[in-house]
């Protein structure tokens, strides 16, 4: 299952992991896009979708009652606002925290509780640079990568006697969709800071949660995978 499979990252994996002849069950919010992402996918598969909020816990609820058992879990779906401290206020926190931690959190206990995950599966979660690297107007976004951070060693260690393991990548900058909050000048801006000279695709996490999700990382849990284009050696 892949969480936030209608663009960017979550698109990627899905598609990516299709290619290694996955089923995906592939969720997000937006319908169309979510479309998008579904007819990209290996046709010869009974590969499922199902559009979902996961900050809305009847969602939460519907898509874990469709589940078959899961061998893996992408946790991409993530939102972004960026505000200065004196700026941030209540609503916008729970926005965010809501989507980035709370989703995340009910729906790796709702799967748990039913037992849906199958021994020797895999979580990967996609966190962010952005967990331990400050940048302005960016504390909510960090706080909630730090928070996903922890959630995947607790969850690595409660369901190590499974045979479970639960991992994270940490990306740096990748452009998608919620890139869109930055100018064009702050892109061009940072990208210099990139000893490899560019920012990263969505295609070159996906490959990194394959392997997390392959039989390669069978003795690996409550690691984090920092892919960042050398952007954290300045």
């Amino acid at each position: 299952m892949v969480t936030g499979a209608s663009s960017g990252i979550g698109k990627a994996v899905a598609v990516e992991c299709s290619k290694m002849g996955a089923i995906i069950i592939a969720t997000g919010r937006d319908k169309v896009r979510l479309q998008e992402t579904f007819s990209l996918l290996d046709q010869t598969k009974p590969n499922q979708q199902f559009a979902a909020d996961l900050t809305q816990h009847s969602d939460i609820e519907k898509l874990v009652s469709t589940l078959p058992s899961l061998n893996g879990i992408v946790h991409c779906a993530a939102i972004i606002k960026k505000l200065p401290l004196k700026f941030i206020s209540e609503k916008a926190l729970q926005e965010i925290t809501s989507a980035n931690v709370f989703a995340p959190v009910i729906l790796s206990q709702q799967i748990h509780k039913k037992k849906l995950l199958n021994s020797k599966g895999s979580v990967v979660f996609i966190s962010s640079i952005a967990s331990s690297v400050a940048s302005l107007g960016n504390i909510m976004y960090m706080s909630t990568k730090g928070a996903l951070n922890s959630l995947a060693k607790g969850m690595a260690l409660e369901l190590s006697e499974k045979g479970i393991r639960v991992n994270c990548i940490e990306p740096a900058l990748i452009r998608t969709n919620l890139t869109d909050v930055l100018t064009q000048s702050d892109l061009e801006n940072y990208q210099k800071k990139f000893p490899l000279g560019r920012f990263g695709k969505p295609e070159e996490i996906a490959y990194a949660a394959i392997y997390l999700l392959s039989d390669a990382t069978e003795w690996m849990t409550g690691s984090i995978i920092k892919i960042d284009g050398g952007v954290t050696l300045c």
